[in-house]
């Protein structure tokens, strides 16, 4: 009879072990800090994106599974989305000229809740030609061709760093799209690994901020030098991946039209969400790598892939 007692003792025991261990994977009993990151939802295959729930998505951070705390839409005002389209000063202005048109348009379509912005990328800085309203018209009214000249252009990544630095911090959901070449004068090199693309990734991954970009002609030699635009897409598609967003390029050649890209980017703000889950903090405030899945089928989730986790 001991040994019975002795034997339920040690199941109920273990059973308690095996679900305080399913718990903590799940649901985390480790201290915790909040963290905000735009999440979109893609499909597969095709343009029909399957529905996500909270409970659907899964964050992982050093096998450690974070719990989920919220998942709201992006495209609502409770939200409340800012956008800044960035603009490089030294490119093509026959190239970008025939595309103004496309880019008031997109801006003006901008739903209500969403603030929009303009800057332009001269000389390592960010130029603002319209700070963020709701004001849409006002904001497509800023536009204006790029000045054309190559030696406006450091580096485009110094820009995007400066448009970081100053954007005030009141939105949770914020985005940029960089209209630019890509090409880093300051990194003279065929390394991939390039500081300044580096450092602007950092920032935007530490601000929460995606980061799109779109390619386009350069003034100059650097306009059809096959290697620097090669680099320079390169360089815009490993930010995007970074930080969740994504790059538009055709060939070694601006496209005749924005028209589809802006389609494409207005379609995935509809499949978009702010994804708040509490994160394990470290010994130090910094980047830590995480990982989104879900087992919804056909869907993956696209976010950056390294968020700013403060220490307690």
């Amino acid at each position: 009879m001991k040994f019975l007692s002795f034997r339920i003792a040690w199941v109920a025991a273990l059973l308690s072990l095996l679900s305080w261990a399913a718990y903590g994977q799940s649901d985390s009993v480790f201290p915790a800090v909040p963290v905000n990151m735009v999440v979109t939802a893609e499909a597969h295959h095709g343009k029909d994106v399957p529905e996500v729930r909270m409970e659907d998505v899964v964050v992982t951070q050093e096998k450690q599974r974070d719990r989920v705390t919220a998942w709201q839409p992006v495209s609502s005002a409770q939200v409340g989305m800012q956008l800044f389209i960035l603009i490089d000063d030294s490119l093509s202005t026959t190239d970008l000229g025939t595309k103004l048109g496309e880019i008031r348009s997109f801006l003006q379509s901008q739903p209500a809740f969403v603030q929009t912005g303009v800057a332009y990328m001269r000389n390592g800085t960010a130029v603002i030609a319209q700070n963020l309203t709701a004001d849409h018209a006002q904001a497509a009214k800023s536009l204006r061709l790029p000045i054309g000249e190559p030696g406006a252009a450091a580096s485009p990544y110094f820009s995007l760093q400066e448009l970081l630095k100053h954007w005030p911090k009141g939105s949770a959901a914020r985005e940029v799209i960089m209209i630019t070449n890509g090409n880093d004068p300051f990194w003279d090199s065929f390394d991939l690994n390039d500081p300044y693309v580096n450092s602007a990734i950092e920032e935007a991954q530490r601000d929460g901020v995606v980061v799109n970009a779109i390619y386009a002609r350069g003034a100059g030699h650097v306009g059809h030098t096959f290697w620097r635009i090669n680099l320079g897409q390169t360089f815009l598609s490993q930010v995007a991946d970074a930080t969740g967003g994504e790059a538009y390029y055709l060939a070694d050649d601006s496209p005749v039209s924005f028209s589809p890209y802006f389609k494409e980017l207005t379609e995935r703000a509809q499949h978009q969400y702010l994804l708040t889950f509490e994160a394990q903090p470290g010994k130090k405030p910094g980047l830590q790598r995480v990982k989104l899945s879900t087992e919804v089928p056909k869907v993956e989730l696209v976010g950056q892939t390294r968020v700013y986790v403060s220490a307690l």
